[in-house]
Parts: C-alpha cells; structure tokens; sequence
C-alpha cells in the first residue's frame, strides 16, 4: 500500500471527499515518464510513458472527470501523448505552476477541493499543498513527500499515475462501474 503523510489512511479518507475530485493534474517527467530524456543527434528528444498509466488515464475520462498536465519543460513527446490520451488542458514550459493551476481553475469553474495532483519535484510543492489530494511519487524528492497527502508505491513512468487514479476512483465509489466492461 502507498504512503500518507498523515499517521492513517483512514484520518486520510475522512478529510478528503474523493467524491469531489473531479479534475487531474499530472507533471511529465519523473511522473508520466521516468524522469529519463533521450536526445538524440538532430537535437529531437524521446520520453517513453506508461501504457498502465495511458489506460487508466483513459478510465478516469470515462468516469466523466478531467485531466491536465502542467510541466516545466516544453516538449513535442509530451503533447503526443497528451492528443493521445485526450488530454486537453496541457501546459508546458511553466517555471511557476501556481500561477497556472489557479487560471486553469478558473477556466473550468473548479476550487482546490476538487483536484488532485501528482508530481515528483520541488517546482510541485504549491500544487501538492494547494491541491485537495496531493500526491508524490514513489521516486519523488524527500522534500516534496513531506507535503504530499499520498506517496504511491509505483514510480514515475511506471504506473504512478495509474494507480493514484485507481486509488481516487475507488474511493469515490466509482471504479466498479467501469470495470463492468472488463467482466464480460
């Protein structure tokens, strides 16, 4: 089971309304990748995601809640995989976040309560704090872990995100009926 920074998951449950969440903003590197870039001799660059964290990244759209990512880096792999995954709120090259996540609440009509993030970095801390659940990483900087609600068990670009979704939907008493499609 993943970490919480309080002393139970259960003091956890009772203060966050998963329920609520209806938005997911995820970081890119050590997040949705490994944290690794490959650059190669014409100056392009590779990033290699999880297919875990693609499916239920998917799920979590078929649950009627939203996805954003808010990066600190701009990079072509990154909006890929965005436009894949149908991901249409992405922001990149942001050296402040904060600033970010607050317009893009605004754009939806959302409060903090109804977010979750997950990052890995120190550039992640005022969206950990600000986010409803905020959500570390397995190979996320210690300073990071000591504000983050959660910590998972997986890593960054090995299914973190997917299982801080499954974590958020099953709470939110959501994620039996999506899994109706897979018990056929």
């Amino acid at each position: 089971m993943a970490r919480h920074k309080r002393s139970t998951v259960e003091t956890m449950t009772n203060t966050i309304d998963f329920k609520q969440i209806q938005l997911l903003i995820m970081d890119v590197d050590g997040v949705l990748t490994d944290g690794g870039i490959i650059v190669h001799a014409d100056g392009s660059e590779s990033k290699q995601f999880s297919v875990y964290d693609g499916h239920r990244i998917r799920m979590w759209h078929r649950s009627g809640r939203l996805g954003a990512i808010i990066s600190g880096r701009e990079s072509r792999p990154t909006a890929i995989r965005a436009r894949q995954l149908e991901i249409e709120h992405v922001y990149q090259g942001c050296t402040r976040k904060l600033p970010v996540f607050e317009a893009l609440l605004e754009e939806l009509k959302l409060t903090p309560r109804q977010v979750a993030y997950v990052g890995d970095d120190l550039m992640d801390i005022p969206l950990v704090r600000r986010a409803a659940f905020g959500v570390a990483t397995a190979n996320a900087d210690d300073e990071l872990k000591q504000y983050a609600d959660w910590i998972t068990t997986r890593r960054g670009g090995d299914g973190a995100v997917g299982q801080t979704i499954e974590y958020i939907l099953k709470e939110a008493d959501a994620w039996q009926p999506l899994m109706e499609r897979y018990r056929v």
